[in-house]
């Protein structure tokens, strides 16, 4: 069974014109390609989504309808922990929380190392970065 398809073999295969598909793109109907750029590559997802786009126009659904039911809840990645250090004006450095004690205790020495040349000054008077 097939897996991609180009654009133009997209349309054949689901008989609409190429220019449908991009406009249901652009209207949010249809997720974009896998592979976007000149050698978009689509998959068996958007087969099966035009077809139940077709399908529920068909039984007079409007565009804007269709739409608004496929609008899903977009599935947020877990919360992460971090830890923000300052070192200097514009100098911030992140770490992620669940680093092992004994590599944040290392860090945290290298970057007070770090912080103490910062704000080091030269002879003029100005700050050295």
């Amino acid at each position: 069974m097939k897996t991609e398809w180009t654009l133009a073999e997209l349309a054949e295969d689901v008989g609409l014109p190429a220019r449908t598909i991009r406009y249901y793109i652009a209207r949010g109907l249809l997720d974009g390609p896998e592979v976007a750029g000149r050698g978009a590559v689509y998959g068996a997802r958007h087969v099966e989504r035009l077809k139940e786009i077709r399908k529920l126009q068909r039984e007079g659904r409007m565009l804007a309808e269709i739409a608004q039911a496929s609008h899903r809840p977009v599935e947020l990645p877990e919360p992460e922990a971090w830890w923000r250090y300052s070192l200097a004006d514009g100098v911030v450095v992140e770490l992620r929380g669940d680093l092992a004690p004994w590599r944040v205790k290392r860090i945290r020495k290298a970057l007070s190392e770090a912080m103490t040349h910062l704000k080091e000054e030269d002879t003029d008077g100005n700050m050295r970065v």
